[in-house]
């Protein structure tokens, strides 16, 4: 396999890992557009599974924001606790043992906390970034779409489940590609035109 090159933004199961962020019950009724968020992340989880992509989950602050939510199908991963807005110092054993990792597939909550400083640690690491914007919210609208603007201004790939899934799979001919393509793609459950044109340089 050919490395990919950075500046495109490529990505293949043997060098990305995915990286779930803080769904958790007590943000169900706050962060807009929850349930289909959580829906996304669930597709990307079970993708990651199917074609044999490391997944890591945090939770933040459990003790008083709760566990992971059970829709996100996630009870096979031992969360790790964290109180840091961003996920990399919890997440940076496992990091430092991939030395073949080149990009991070990112899900998950609060678009201008933990999910904006995470990208910014692993754009630090040399890492390359792809946000999956149908899978990232906040509590506010005007927060989710400024932070994927910053996101995208500091050099992360802002994909969709849809576009990343297909990438992996990489061809039509993949025995596992009826496996992880529904016959009608869900509805991207936010505006994202508007992130297009936020987050033009």
């Amino acid at each position: 396999m050919a490395a990919a090159r950075p500046s495109l933004g490529r990505v293949f199961p043997g060098s990305s890992i995915l990286f779930l962020c803080d769904m958790q019950e007590k943000f169900r009724h706050k962060i807009a557009y929850f349930p289909q968020i959580v829906s996304v992340a669930a597709r990307m989880l079970r993708v990651a599974q199917l074609l044999e992509v490391p997944v890591m989950l945090t939770e933040q602050y459990p003790q008083g924001l709760g566990p992971t939510v059970p829709e996100l199908g996630a009870e096979g991963l031992r969360p790790l606790s964290k109180t840091c807005f961003s996920m990399v110092p919890a997440l940076r054993q496992e990091l430092d043992s991939r030395p073949q990792l080149q990009s991070v597939l990112l899900c998950g909550i609060e678009a201008q906390a933990c999910i904006l400083n995470t990208t910014l640690d692993l754009l630090d690491r040399g890492l390359q970034v792809h946000v999956v914007v149908d899978a990232c919210s906040s509590r506010s609208q005007v927060d989710r779409l400024v932070a994927l603007a910053r996101m995208r201004q500091s050099g992360a790939f802002l994909s969709t489940s849809e576009g990343l899934i297909l990438q992996l799979v990489g061809d039509a001919a993949n025995p596992q590609f009826k496996e992880v393509m529904p016959p009608q793609p869900p509805p991207p459950p936010l505006h994202l035109t508007k992130v297009l044109s936020l987050g033009s340089r």
